[in-house]
């Protein structure tokens, strides 16, 4: 076992040595792959690294972009990289229509739901196909094969990885979806999954009697109490530092939101090293975070902590002067984009009890998210069209695709868990949080990520082997 892990080390810092270098190339598409309607067509980005291309059947790595710039991605997906020099294969990372800089409308892409409609996952796909096949032309000659092509993809990217095999599985041999809850949609998943695993993560961040989610679930009802009088909003505002006074409810609420957010982020971002991806953390940050909150609390020091706890956050450089709530999310990733294709296509229902979980009880309510989506896109959402789309939970046909899952992630509660058929890979990962098993390997990687990258890369060279007889 030694000397396997000091080979896979070498290996990994082999590769690494050349880290994240990359070309950034355009392609032109259709701005609508299914009208003839219209010729207009515009260009998305994607970047490509050669350096460890063997020869003409060399293996495509291929990253299909999810909501936010393809360079973040790119270098926040290590297992690629690490994997490509033993494989001899060539890295491609595309940007998705509508995020980074592969906007159709250029600074005009979001004005209007006019503009933003031909933002879908099947636009998207049929992006990376046309790409796909301009990289790795097809052949009408007998006999005759492409370059093999794996899919990789973590989040959403992992949703539209599982997807695209499953959509052009003549383009893509297999895929790596890593945390993708293909399941998150209406009637396939409990809408309160997300917020009750999520409490979990915080209530089990250190062994023992562990306060911490019951404080937050707490600290709700405190803000609420004072938000209510001049006094109080007076404390709020003294206690957190907002840059915009809170003056009510309203402003309240939008706090309220950002933690939600946060508490998501922490939770998703709960990796055993630091990291900069989404925000600037620590290692385990739940555990950072709820090192203040763990025990009994009155209601001033549970402001006082929150606050303190906050800052992991929110200001872990120092500098900031003041609490800014108008975005939990780093401005590479497009929160906007996302906002209208959830209130589109990938309409998936979220919910809290306020037993199971931390937060204030909120139902799920399609008539009010609708008329919210409405007044803030003028659309109205399609709760169903992923599942026709893409079969929801029939499986039965799909093969070639890894679903991995950290436990310690929300979004395991809508993911793969279990086997459909025996062309189907699942990978549990106990101790792993969002995409972990998809970053660089780091020394305090847990022993069930490394051992979940170990047989996916076996499965990869397998469905590479089968491919060539």
């Amino acid at each position: 076992m030694t000397n396997r892990w000091n080979v896979f080390l070498l290996l990994a810092v082999i590769s690494l040595s050349n880290a994240y270098k990359y070309d950034i190339k355009t392609f032109s598409v259709p701005l609508d792959h299914f009208s003839f309607a219209s010729n207009k067509t515009f260009e998305i980005r994607y970047l490509i690294n050669n350096t460890y291309t063997k020869d003409s059947k060399s293996p495509i790595l291929f990253y299909t972009g999810n909501e936010g710039d393809i360079e973040l991605f790119a270098e926040n997906t290590g297992f690629m990289w690490e994997k490509a020099p033993e494989l001899g294969a060539t890295l491609v990372f595309a940007e998705h229509r509508y995020y980074g800089k592969s906007l159709p409308f250029g600074n005009n892409s979001y004005d209007s739901a006019k503009h933003l409609g031909f933002l879908t996952s099947e636009q998207a796909l049929a992006d990376f196909a046309l790409l796909l096949e301009n990289l790795n032309p097809s052949t009408p000659v007998p006999g005759k094969k492409m370059r093999p092509v794996i899919a990789f993809g973590g989040s959403y990217g992992g949703m539209l990885a599982a997807w695209f095999r499953m959509k052009y599985p003549h383009l893509v041999i297999g895929a790596v979806a890593s945390s993708a809850p293909i399941f998150q949609f209406t009637d396939l998943t409990p809408c309160n999954a997300f917020n009750r695993i999520l409490t979990s993560v915080f209530a089990t961040s250190f062994s023992g009697n562990n306060l911490c989610a019951e404080n937050v679930k707490k600290s709700w009802d405190v803000m609420r109490k004072l938000v209510g009088t001049p006094e109080g909003r007076t404390l709020l505002n003294q206690n957190f530092k907002f840059c915009k006074a809170l003056n009510g409810t309203d402003d309240l609420n939008k706090f309220e939101d950002y933690l939600t957010d946060v508490y998501g982020n922490i939770a998703m971002m709960n990796y055993p090293y630091s990291t900069n991806f989404i925000a600037q953390l620590p290692a385990y940050p739940v555990r950072e975070f709820c090192n203040r909150l763990k025990g009994q609390l009155n209601d001033t020091q549970l402001l006082q902590e929150l606050q303190q706890s906050l800052s992991i956050y929110s200001n872990s450089t120092g500098k900031a002067k003041c609490l800014e709530i108008d975005s939990a999310f780093d401005s590479n990733l497009g929160d906007e984009g996302w906002d209208f294709q959830a209130c589109t296509e990938m309409v998936m229902p979220m919910c809290s009890n306020g037993k199971t979980d931390m937060f204030p009880k909120k139902d799920w309510n399609l008539d009010t998210f609708s008329e919210e989506c409405f007044k803030k896109f003028g659309v109205k959402p399609r709760p169903k069209q992923a599942i026709t789309n893409y079969g929801g939970v029939h499986l039965e046909g799909a093969s070639n695709i890894i679903f991995s899952n950290g436990l310690l992630d929300p979004w395991s509660g809508g993911g793969v868990l279990r086997n459909y058929n025996d062309k189907i890979k699942i990978m549990i990962i106990p101790e792993g949080a969002h995409h972990l098993d998809l970053r660089s390997s780091n020394p305090a990687d847990p022993a069930s990520v490394i051992e979940a990258r170990m047989f996916e890369f076996q499965y990869i060279r397998d469905w590479i082997r089968a491919y060539w007889g």
